[in-house]
């Protein structure tokens, strides 16, 4: 785990990323600039470096990521492999949205449940791959050896097995009900509280789940894609440019073919 002030500077960089790629300013030029804005006094100018450089080599900065691997956790880096990924639709701006609320989170006081719900919540909002994403999970430095083993089993077991009960067989609700807390050869990973929102989610939509345990935990909200408000205007847009196109097409071929009737353009005066 790194120190709380290299958490802060890393959720600026991702604001700032997030912020001016809209903008079309070139990734390069946007590491250049956050890099003499961060902390001096952390580590972050030193990986802005490495990471520039990659960039400028393969034009992708995720290698930079997994090399700094004591910097950046394999769940930082594998949501900007897939960001960047030719074949992939997890959107960019996204992924540094993300980032930015995963590294404010932890930068404040992170618990293992919240952490894990946020970034389980991540890769399904997102449509994800949960063999991969679920392994980088469990490589975090935050998660204890129990918790490593049983994210193990939530990669194996996901999609076969409701999350709900999956939460549920390993929180205290369960064990207390059974009076067997201390016989019980499984770590307890959940609390009473979050044993009953799973009992009460068996079921039913994961999403209410995901949506109960964020209000109780009070972990960040995932961010999603956007969906452009103005996308019907952009429609017709590009009907009419079509149109056009087509209509200055028509215009090159009749020119092509020495017929072109001017007469359509007159226009009588008044």
């Amino acid at each position: 785990m790194l120190k709380r002030e290299e958490y802060i500077e890393q959720a600026y960089f991702f604001q700032i990323v997030g912020e001016r790629l809209p903008q079309r300013i070139p990734l390069q030029d946007v590491i250049l600039q956050v890099r003499d804005e961060v902390l001096a006094t952390t580590k972050l100018p030193l990986a802005l470096d490495y990471m520039l450089a990659e960039l400028c080599h393969s034009g992708t900065i995720y290698p930079a990521m997994r090399q700094l691997e004591h910097y950046f956790t394999p769940f930082q880096t594998y949501l900007m492999a897939e960001a960047e990924s030719d074949d992939g639709k997890f959107d960019l701006r996204t992924a540094v949205h993300v980032l930015k609320s995963e590294a404010e989170y932890r930068a404040a006081s992170p618990t293992r449940t919240g952490l894990f719900m946020f970034q389980l919540e991540c890769l399904c909002h997102n449509r994800l791959k949960y063999d991969s994403g679920l392994k980088a999970i469990s490589e975090d430095p935050i998660y204890d050896k129990d918790w490593k083993e049983w994210i193990l089993i939530v990669r194996r077991q996901i999609g076969i097995v409701d999350l709900a009960d999956l939460i549920y067989v390993r929180s205290w609700h369960l064990a207390n009900k059974q009076s067997a807390a201390a016989e019980s050869e499984q770590a307890m990973l959940f609390g009473e509280q979050e044993g009953r929102i799973a009992l009460a989610n068996r079921q039913k939509e994961p999403l209410f789940l995901f949506a109960a345990l964020q209000r109780q935990l009070g972990y960040p909200k995932v961010p999603r894609p956007k969906t452009e408000a103005d996308s019907v205007n952009r429609l017709l847009s590009l009907e009419r440019k079509v149109d056009q196109l087509v209509q200055r097409i028509k215009l090159v071929e009749d020119d092509a073919r020495d017929s072109v009737d001017l007469s359509k353009f007159y226009k009588k005066p008044n």
